[in-house]
């Protein structure tokens, strides 16, 4: 090869490991881990986390790679947050009040009374969080979008409960100490749990029964335990998704772009439609089964049920303090924007 022809091959070469190095498509891909509580292969798993995860690899052209760890098999339900916080997942997505006490503002929006689905509790929560109302409880994380359950209500193996008085002596799963204390201030034992141990606990009779919304008690098989049912919404149970704030941090500012284009109210209430589909199948599961139900009406106003409804709301506001009882006002607002 003659000298010309060796530096022409040189320089080819030269300006073609420039391209490859300035070319942010052909750029070494960032692979995130996303922790979350629900089955694999649920549709909560299926329609909201791994929608989430193709999308943000779609809109980074493969840069950002993302593997998703369901069913608590990377971070448990009650550490999922601690665990972003720490590293050992980018993304985590669970229950706030599975990290007892670390999200007391944010539990406004599980009172009775204020939001009738889950569209509406996501809509409402994710709004307070965006107005500045709960900065302060997520200071070290960087959360992505808020959503909410829908309502729950009870669900017992061999009784229907028909009013307060039924749960005397009853151990019934509890979802957050919030409802814990109803339950307990009801007569009832309150067994705390994750989502993800409820159906071992009631098949081997360690709970009689539990408070659930029917999302979950389609996508954690519990409908073949529980055949009665009271409709009384006591609580709208809050969930998030949020992201260790150092791994944001060290992505280049057109991928943090992705991120934020995968936050916020949009993905707060697709998050609620899987929600609010998964309810509706988890009804008509019971009914075809031929369960047996109680609907309360206008639980608050109702004679038995109202008063420990109302309750709970006073109980919260007075132990929280502080803006709780602003925040309370501000969600109960929000109801007229956000219909259910």
């Amino acid at each position: 090869m003659t000298p010309n022809k060796i530096v022409t091959a040189f320089t080819l070469k030269s300006a073609l490991a420039a391209v490859l190095l300035a070319s942010p498509a052909l750029a070494e891909a960032t692979t995130l881990r996303i922790a979350h509580v629900w089955p694999g292969g649920s549709l909560i798993d299926r329609e909201l986390f791994q929608a989430w995860a193709e999308s943000v690899e779609e809109a980074s052209d493969g840069r950002l790679q993302v593997q998703v760890f369901p069913g608590a098999t990377l971070t448990g339900a009650d550490s999922a947050y601690q665990g972003v916080v720490s590293g050992i997942a980018d993304i985590g997505a669970t229950a706030q009040g599975y990290t007892a006490g670390r999200f007391p503002l944010t539990q406004v929006v599980e009172l009775p009374g204020v939001s009738a689905s889950s569209r509406q509790g996501s809509c409402i929560l994710q709004s307070l969080y965006e107005q500045g109302h709960l900065d302060a409880e997520y200071d070290d994380s960087r959360p992505l979008f808020m959503f909410t359950t829908g309502p729950g209500y009870l669900h017992t193996k061999e009784t229907l409960i028909e009013s307060p008085v039924d749960l005397e002596g009853m151990r019934i799963r509890r979802p957050t100490p919030l409802i814990g204390d109803m339950l307990t201030r009801l007569g009832a034992q309150a067994v705390g749990m994750p989502a993800p141990e409820v159906f071992t606990a009631m098949q081997r009779g360690v709970v009689d029964g539990l408070s659930f919304n029917w999302e979950g008690m389609k996508t954690f098989r519990l409908n073949e335990l529980a055949s009665y049912h009271t409709e009384v919404p006591l609580y709208d149970l809050s969930l998030f998704a949020t992201m260790n704030q150092r791994t944001y941090d060290g992505l280049p500012e057109d991928l943090q772009r992705v991120i934020d284009d995968h936050s916020g109210m949009e993905w707060s209430l697709r998050a609620a439609a899987v929600y609010d589909e998964l309810i509706r199948q988890g009804r008509e599961d019971a009914e075809a089964a031929g369960h047996e139900f109680l609907v309360i009406e206008d639980a608050l106003d109702h004679p038995d049920w109202g008063p420990v409804l109302q309750e709970t709301i006073d109980r919260y506001l007075e132990e929280v303090g502080g803006p709780a009882g602003e925040i309370y006002e501000a969600a109960m607002d929000l109801q007229a924007a956000c219909p259910a």
